[in-house]
């Protein structure tokens, strides 16, 4: 099994978690939320920075509840290289003028750890 770490950046973060053995994705819970004027979207913190290990990437996903709130996750899927170390964040713009946003303590996205292979890339005629 792959151990991927994280460390919580905040008391009040949440560790990622599968609701089901089976799920593909572990669930991100929010702890803060600010709306960005200037991109028009809202920011969640999760309050943990995780490690992952070299070779693998992590996918942040929007939660399929997501079909219940006025909201598009606004990079489609958010991608975690194993050199960063900073805070997990989602953005979420609203999709509609009557904002059902998440608030914090709801789980916001989800985090799908994968491998990737080495690839070289070659310019060819």
């Amino acid at each position: 099994m792959l151990e991927v770490k994280f460390k919580k950046l905040v008391e009040t973060a949440k560790c990622p978690i599968k609701a089901h053995p089976t799920d593909a994705g572990a669930d991100l819970t929010a702890v803060s939320r600010k709306w960005d004027e200037e991109h028009g979207c809202w920011i969640y913190g999760t309050g943990i920075a995780t490690e992952i290990p070299e070779g693998y990437v992590g996918l942040i996903f929007p939660r399929s509840s997501i079909r219940k709130y006025n909201l598009a996750q606004c990079n489609c899927v958010g991608v975690i290289d194993s050199h960063y170390r900073g805070e997990i964040m989602v953005s979420y713009k609203p999709t509609s003028d009557v904002q059902k946003i998440y608030e914090i303590g709801d789980k916001i996205a989800q985090l799908i750890v994968l491998p990737y292979p080495e690839i070289s890339y070659t310019e060819v005629e």
